[in-house]
């Protein structure tokens, strides 16, 4: 049958992911029977004492073929309502806005969402009738609206907590942000169902590192530990590291007895962290609880609380979620299904993509500008690209025309590419170029002029269904260099539009539309039955193919012979790190090439991958769902600790997915709702791309809501304090900005004067702290408060801390408006990840990744370290600004501090294995800027840096000379606390160099991990990490070409050059001490 007989006319159908197994339905089984019920819209639905009572409930019968859709299901629902009269208006059955079909599984009631779906997908339970005819019963009933009062109040709390209204966007039911609130309904109640309130409430914080060599003598000693209980009795213990919190609990309720004290058995207890929110929970030993180990570092005594479980702050969901619908909505079974051979005209109520041999051609209309630019170029001309993943597939231009506010071509412009050949999530690109001839610069290497308007279409959509028929886009502007960054790779990446719609431009196209909706098949052949999804929540064994897991029952028929593809695999097993490089390298748009790659993958075990793998195959480079639905599953394995420390990356790679739900998605909500603390720094990492970033604010936005219907209301009500809180205070710090303008210099007034707003601002009386959820401040403390002389006048705050018998020491934090905290938040969570590559050696080399995050748009807070000053003030306390040429002001200002010879000694050894870690991290990820007052030494001798505003090797200049000409810090003074004087030899010294090579070359071993994580951060659009050439300065920092003796005497060579170089770097901090240069 002739394809083309089907041009020329339009549909609007669309279709999306199928989930989990398949049902337990035979491709032989023609015809399907349905028994409708109608019930009315406030009555009980079947099944329950109330429906079985009610005698008014009347069924047809409908017997239809199996690969006919919902909406053909609903047709003959109406006619055989119509025959029967059982119905007082037949007609609106066909409307899915008034009725809806619904059929129980389990104890859930689900609804057949999509009017395209075939019924042979449908996930409902079947039985044989008499006659042996597979049947499944199904409810027709009328739409009922949710109290519109509750709804809209919900709507509001989502709205601020995710700073974006997802209502005003939401219109039609089948576009994408609905139906993936819909679709996200299904994993998000299954999840809660599994969860443990208790466990979700107390989930502890514990770690699996060995313990650093230092500390390992004191495991041998017994641990105090104090436990309080409710202002009745307070008493302390010692019990072995090796203990776990149950044998705590014993001792505790031992001690009551004796004590003759009441103790409600019923009531359950949990042991809690005393001033903080932390708990010590599970069959874990104490040596394992983060907070021990801090308590033992730092020789802290060890205070518990005693809680009953009945005052824990209740975790129950209270919104009220979406209707589940049926989670195999948009499957369109498979090609042979599909296949218009031997059909006649009146069986065809859908065509396969894979039978669409015609080239794909897009009919350029034109564009209308309201508001054309100031500098307008004299002609311009459209680019039109097919785009998958960030790589162009194939592109073609129109002729160059005048520029005006509205410009005409009608224009066919056609691709070297068949329709049948597009992959999923391949999208057409448009781009308005400034002709070549009348530009200077070239500013983007892929066409012929600077582009200056760009916005992508889903060729095939999130329903799998091929767009058709006439399009307006509203066109985003490609920002110029001077002005703010562009999200990387986001004129490729993101679909959205821009919500701009008075203002922007618009452009109109016509791509060629058919007589029924165009999809996308499943496989190629019927399987045998199809399977039933138990869980349409994650991507776990079985689901991480979901989509298409009917394609599981074929193996590769194309060139590629089988034994060999199967020994490949088995062979690739063994080189399971080559995979990326392997599948960079596929021509996607090859149909069997690409069976053969998604079968070897559909028999990959996930456990052959390193998590390094998994990271690389979430990146930019690889678009296809199998790719990524593969590194999915290898994540699933993490720890709660390693889900943390690669977050700040996985939030980011949402961007790369083509659709709003995806197996990423669901995976990281999965996880939040799992992990309070998960979910806490996954509301604060999504919520900042909401804020900051329009190209995927949509996207961002659907997935956060997703997560805050079901994490409970204790986690909204903070969170609502938290968002309060920073609103307040960014209010505050405008205003202060605004007030004092000038760059550095503030008024005697400042203090008073910010005093008065933050008595006014409507912060709340505590909440927790967005950096670090274990601390939780109260009021602030006005008279520690303080405006700091820096450009961007941050605020220094005090809070007072939580009620705790150890210590009332207030809490700090540094509250920023107008700088870009997430190059800071990827420096801290890299030396995090360092850190946690030396512990694993246990080597502990004393880092302070202080708390620092992002809470918006270019608005953030960073901790206050406790007892610590910068070099600058150390060197200040000795002659002032000459202090910078005093070698021994850092060895003077610690023996101050720690008279004690004993202590002395300690400190420093902490000094010597700090200043070693930080030499390795900033020489490794290229940290510039480093002056007196951004590297930081605490009393006990930890040093520390700050501020990481130039990353890689971007070095600040002044006057045009580059102000650092050593590899990293390591100064006189610094050398002088290691007993390094004049060249001369010392046993500390020796250590820091051997700390340094072997941090170093631990580091090296783990060299593509570290490469990995920077690269996925591309996606944010940092200045300073803004091009995949950017990632040049980590592998020759980590020489990764090199061998390890190699490698020892490189960096041994940098040690060298710091020690004889260090007066340049004491000759620069005098410079910034007396210039006040920043």
């Amino acid at each position: 049958m002739d394809f083309g007989l089907f041009l020329n006319q339009s549909d609007s159908l669309h279709a999306v992911d199928a989930p989990s197994e398949m049902l337990t339905l035979s491709s032989s089984e023609n015809n399907l029977k349905f028994i409708c019920e109608f019930k009315p819209g406030s009555g009980p639905l079947p099944g329950s004492d109330d429906c079985n009572a009610d005698m008014d409930c009347k069924s047809v019968s409908v017997i239809i073929p199996a690969q006919c859709s919902i909406y053909q299901l609903r047709l003959r629902i109406c006619m055989q309502a119509q025959e029967k009269n059982c119905h007082p208006d037949p007609l609106t059955i066909l409307d899915p806005e008034r009725y809806t079909l619904l059929y129980a599984r389990g104890d859930d009631w689900y609804e057949a969402y999509d009017d395209c779906q075939v019924i042979r997908t449908l996930d409902i339970p079947w039985s044989r009738d008499d006659t042996g005819r597979l049947s499944a019963q199904i409810v027709v009933k009328p739409l009922v609206a949710i109290d519109s009062e509750e709804k809209k109040k919900q709507q509001q709390c989502l709205a601020y907590l995710i700073g974006h209204n997802l209502e005003k966007e939401a219109s039609d039911r089948l576009g994408e942000l609905t139906f993936t609130r819909r679709k996200l309904s299904s994993p998000r109640r299954q999840e809660l169902k599994n969860r443990d309130d208790k466990l979700y409430a107390t989930e502890p914080w514990v770690t699996c590192a060995p313990i650093p060599t230092d500390l390992q003598d004191r495991l041998n000693r017994k641990l105090p530990v104090t436990l309080h209980y409710m202002n009745k009795i307070s008493f302390s213990i010692q019990v072995d590291f090796g203990a776990t919190p149950d044998v705590l609990l014993k001792i505790f309720r031992r001690v009551l007895a004796d004590q003759g004290l009441d103790d409600d058995t019923s009531d359950s207890l949990v042991l809690k962290v005393s001033g903080r929110e932390e708990f010590l929970s599970g069959d874990y030993p104490l040596s394992d609880f983060h907070w021990v180990r801090q308590c033992l570092k730092t020789n802290q005594d060890l205070h518990l609380s005693v809680v009953p479980e009945s005052q824990l702050v209740e975790e129950t969901v209270q919104f009220v979620d979406w209707p589940l619908v049926d989670g195999f909505s948009g499957q369109f079974s498979s090609h042979c299904d599909l296949c218009l051979d031997g059909k006649d005209l009146d069986d065809i109520f859908m065509i396969s993509l894979w039978d669409c041999n015609r080239k794909l051609r897009v009919k350029l209309l034109g564009f209308d500008i309201p508001n054309p630019p100031s500098k307008c170029p004299q002609a311009v001309y459209v680019e039109a690209s097919i785009l998958y993943g960030k790589k162009l597939l194939s592109s073609v231009s129109s002729v160059p025309k005048a520029f005006a506010d509205e410009v005409l071509w009608n224009e066919w412009l056609e691709f070297d590419v068949l329709l049948r050949d597009l992959p999923r999530g391949a999208k057409l690109g448009f781009t308005i170029n400034a002709s070549a001839g009348d530009i200077s610069p070239v500013t983007k290497d892929s066409g012929e002029g600077k582009v200056l308007y760009f916005v992508n279409l889903l060729l095939i959509d999130h329903r799998s269904v091929l767009s058709q028929g006439s399009h307006t886009l509203y066109m985003w502007t490609y920002p110029d260099q001077e002005e703010e960054a562009i999200t990387y790779q986001a004129d490729k990446l993101s679909s959205a539009t821009n919500p701009d719609v008075t203002d922007s431009m618009a452009i109109s196209f016509l791509l060629d539309r058919y007589s029924f909706p165009v999809v996308l098949p499943n496989s190629l052949n019927t399987p045998e039955s199809y399977g039933s999804p138990t869980s349409s929540l994650s991507p776990t064994k079985s689901t991480a193919f979901s989509h298409e897991s009917s394609s599981s029952h074929f193996s590769p028929t194309s060139s590629t012979n089988t034994p060999c593809l199967k020994r490949f695999r088995e062979e690739s097993v063994r080189y399971a790190s080559n995979l990326p490089h392997y599948l960079r390298n596929v021509d996607w748009m090859k149909r069997r090439v690409v069976k053969d790659i998604h079968w070897l993958l559909e028999n990959w075990d996930p456990g052959d991958l390193d998590v390094t793998v998994a990271l690389e195959l979430l990146s930019m480079d690889f678009a296809d769902e199998r790719v990524r639905g593969l590194a999915v599953q290898r994540l699933e394995s993490l720890s709660n600790d390693d889900v943390l420390k690669y977050l700040l990356q996985l939030v980011q790679t949402l961007k790369v997915e083509p659709y709003h739900d995806s197996f990423l998605a669901r995976y990281l909500i999965q996880r939040a709702l799992r992990s309070k603390r998960i979910g806490h720094f996954f509301f604060w990492y999504v919520r900042s791309e909401v804020a900051g970033c329009p190209y995927f604010r949509q996207r961002m936005a659907v997935i956060l809501e997703a997560y805050l219907l079901g994490c409970g209301q204790a986690m909204i009500d903070s969170f609502t304090q938290q968002v309060q809180a920073v609103e307040a205070l960014q209010e505050v710090a405008i205003m202060i900005k605004n007030l004092f303008p000038d760059k550095t210099d503030l008024l005697p007034t400042a203090p008073i004067r910010l005093q008065e707003l933050l008595r006014n601002c409507n912060l709340p009386n505590e909440f927790l702290l967005p950096f670090d959820p274990r601390i939780k401040v109260g009021v602030i403390l006005l008279d520690k408060c303080k405006v700091m002389a820096s450009k961007k006048k941050p605020l220094w705050l005090e809070f007072s801390p939580m009620p705790s018998p150890t210590s009332a020491t207030p809490v700090g934090i540094i509250f920023k408006e107008g700088d870009d905290l997430r190059q800071d938040m990827l420096v801290i969570q890299t030396l995090m990840v360092m850190d946690s590559i030396w512990q694993e050696k246990s080597l502990d080399l004393n880092l302070v990744p202080y708390g620092c995050i992002s809470t918006g748009h270019n608005i953030g807070m960073i901790e206050i370290v406790r007892d610590a000053a910068t070099i600058a003030a150390v060197q200040r306390t000795h002659r002032g600004s000459a202090g910078a040429f005093r070698n021994d002001a850092v060895f003077e200002w610690l023996k101050s501090k720690c008279p004690l010879q004993e202590i002395h000694y300690t400190t420093v050894e902490r000094f010597v294995k700090s200043c070693a870690g930080y030499c390795v991290a900033t020489y490794v990820l290229g940290i510039g800027d480093r002056h007196n007052d951004n590297i930081m030494i605490t009393d006990q001798g930890n040093l520390f840096h700050i501020d990481f505003g130039h990353i890689l090797g971007n070095r600040k200049h002044f006057l045009g000379v580059n102000r650092e000409r050593v590899p990293f810090v390591l100064t006189p003074d610094f050398l002088y606390v290691m007993g390094r004087v004049r060249g001369r030899n010392s046993l500390y010294f020796q250590r820091f160099r051997d700390t340094c090579t072997q941090a170093y070359l631990s580091l090296r071993s783990h060299s593509r991990l570290l490469v990995t994580l920077f690269s996925l951060m591309l996606l944010t659009g940092i200045p300073e990490l803004s091009a995949a050439e950017d990632m040049r300065y980590l592998r020759e920092a980590l020489q990764e070409e090199q061998g390890e003796a190699a490698a020892r005497e490189h960096f041994l060579q940098q040690i060298a050059e710091c020690e004889q170089l260090g007066w340049t770097v004491q000759a620069n901090w005098w410079i910034h001490m007396v210039a006040g240069i920043k």
